[in-house]
């Protein structure tokens, strides 16, 4: 018997509430399915999404089933950048996953479809399906178009800088904001959403071929019908992402990260999302697994071309086919086949000549020739051969950070800076923008971390600092905070220990040395007051600077950020709620 007609069974009353809130009575006695989005009108990646809904149920429908509509909308990071509201933005993720959680676990379903398209609200959704464990799938929001000259929403940062810079005009600055984002879809970038809509597939939760789609599209709206269908079959076959996602799957959906140069904050949503199957992931798995990957895929903000030209390309799949010989094919997918059954089947059914028609489509449209290789480099001839991202490790940073390398001026790979530390991120921009900052400095931003503020963005002075021709090669940015994944330049995020938590980032003092070794892994404090030291005389500093050291007050005395200060794990885990009877 499936599990809602055992509740049925149990409570009398659920019958007639379903039946007031406009049930048939033949829906009763059907596989009931959870369809959980973030529709809401918060912004462009969750504002269309009630279509793809209304098709999921349709799918539903059609398969038998009956499809209960429910909602946890998200925030976007990009409205709140330069706020105090960014420092929700992490702690929503949370908080999304708890809501699914409640939601599902009030009334039991025997299904579900978990439909999202951005930064928080997909990787909340992800870890909401771990954590509740029905038979159920994923249907991505999709990305929307670029703008005219190919504009993007991630170049905003850039033109802003610019402006403030007196480098360009007002007109041209509010030319930019009004055509940035010219309809629904996640920022048109491989950003934390974009990535994480492409990890979704790769781990096997989404149907082959579904993630980044444009938004606007009918094969969107096509597969999240047949996503509703398929979720009737899992409830009836029993088929769970816990069978699912496993420590194969995971090391798949790392393996693409590394190939399409992923955000950086899947350093903390992997992890998280692991962490609700009962499996352990972290900034070393990563850096493990990037070490000798291919990075292939040429798509903004370290690339050429706007994310639409993913799926152009032949999206998921076709990276998957480059990287074949790295990825574990036997693993299980929603489909109930294998990634390697998926795969063989994608080529047999016209897919890729779909997407060769969009791309025929798009050079039209944007009056431009590309091919497919031009977006999705083969596997002999990459962008990069160590991966994307890099987890660097020193007496600065025992437990690591994190750096998009393939984003990294080739100058910052290796150099010794002066630091210039700095306990806000306001304090910080406003230093860079009116020149205080120079080259050779190591520009360190701190009590950012989770338990220090919520781990915000630190974006706009990313951008202040890589839109500087001068300063952007020149200097480094180092922060116990996270960066947009739109962020490009020398930028080192996730220090752990961070400030808030007595880590060394929260000793450093004006004039100390800063040594950076990508190539090495090595982030660390060499020399005090310009002058270098043996690593035994630094120790012995830090001991003495430790030894003077004060935690600072809880910043946040309420609330839903206090619950998150007060209990997040480390950035390197994941920065998940983590309670008193967990490791620490």
């Amino acid at each position: 018997m499936l599990i809602s007609q055992k509740m049925r069974a149990l409570a009398p009353e659920m019958d007639p509430l379903r039946l007031g809130t406009g049930w048939k009575p033949e829906d009763l006695a059907k596989p009931q399915i959870f369809v959980e989005s973030t529709f809401g009108d918060s912004h462009p990646g969750s504002g269309h999404l009630d279509r793809l809904v209304e098709a999921a149920c349709r799918g539903i429908a059609d398969a038998g089933g009956h499809g209960a509509r429910y909602f946890c909308t998200d925030m976007c990071d990009g409205e709140s950048q330069g706020t105090d509201g960014i420092n929700y933005s992490l702690a929503s993720r949370e908080m999304i996953a708890n809501m699914i959680e409640i939601q599902a676990g009030a009334t039991p379903f025997d299904g579900g479809v978990y439909i999202a398209s951005c930064d928080k609200g997909l990787p909340g959704n992800l870890m909401g399906q771990g954590r509740v464990n029905i038979p159920s799938v994923v249907v991505t929001g999709g990305t929307m178009s670029a703008g005219p000259e190919l504009l993007t929403l991630e170049q905003l940062g850039m033109y802003s800088a610019q402006f403030q810079r007196g480098e360009i005009t007002e007109e041209k600055l509010n030319w930019a904001k009004r055509n940035a984002c010219p309809g629904c879809g996640a920022c048109s970038f491989i950003g934390t959403a974009s990535t994480m809509q492409i990890l979704a597939e790769a781990l096997g939760l989404s149907l082959p071929g579904s993630a980044l789609l444009p938004a606007d599209s009918p094969e969107l709206t096509e597969y999240a019908y047949r996503a509703g269908k398929r979720s009737v079959e899992l409830a009836l076959e029993g088929l769970k992402p816990g069978d699912i996602v496993t420590m194969d799957s995971l090391e798949n959906a790392i393996f693409v990260h590394a190939a399409i140069s992923g955000s950086t904050n899947s350093l903390l949503h992997l992890p998280a999302i692991a962490h609700e199957y009962g499996l352990t992931i972290d900034g070393d798995t990563f850096d493990r697994l990037h070490r000798g990957a291919r990075y292939l895929l040429d798509i903004r903000p370290a690339g050429r071309w706007p994310a639409e030209f993913f799926y152009y390309a032949g999206g998921v799949p076709a990276i998957m086919e480059e990287i074949k010989s790295m990825l574990h094919l036997d693993a299980r997918t929603v489909t109930g086949h294998t990634l390697g059954e998926n795969l063989a089947a994608l080529r047999e059914n016209g897919f890729y000549e779909r997407c060769a028609r969009r791309l025929e489509e798009a050079n039209r449209k944007y009056n431009i020739h590309v091919t497919k290789e031009d977006i999705i480099r083969p596997f002999d001839r990459p962008l990069g051969a160590d991966g994307s991202i890099a987890v660097l490790k020193g007496n600065l940073a025992p437990e690591g950070a994190v750096i998009k390398h393939t984003a990294c001026p080739k100058e910052m790979f290796r150099a010794v800076l002066t630091a210039r530390p700095f306990d806000s991120e306001e304090d910080c921009l406003d230093a860079v923008l009116h020149h205080r900052v120079h080259k050779g400095d190591a520009v360190l931003i701190r009590y950012e971390g989770p338990q220090g503020s919520g781990m915000p963005e630190m974006f706009y002075t990313s951008e202040a600092i890589s839109s500087d021709a001068e300063l952007g090669r020149a200097i480094a940015l180092i922060t116990d905070g996270r960066f947009s994944g739109a962020s490009t330049g020398p930028v080192i995020g996730h220090c752990s220990p961070e400030a808030q938590a007595g880590g060394p980032i929260a000793l450093v003092e004006e004039g100390d040395l800063i040594e950076i070794d990508i190539p090495r892994r090595v982030l660390a404090i060499v020399g005090v007051r310009g002058e270098r030291k043996s690593p035994q005389e630094i120790e012995a500093i830090l001991a003495q600077r430790r030894a003077a050291w004060k935690p600072r007050p809880r910043k946040y005395k309420s609330g839903v950020l206090r619950l998150f200060s007060k209990h997040a794990a480390s950035p390197m885990r994941g920065a998940y709620l983590q309670f008193d009877d967990e490791d620490a």
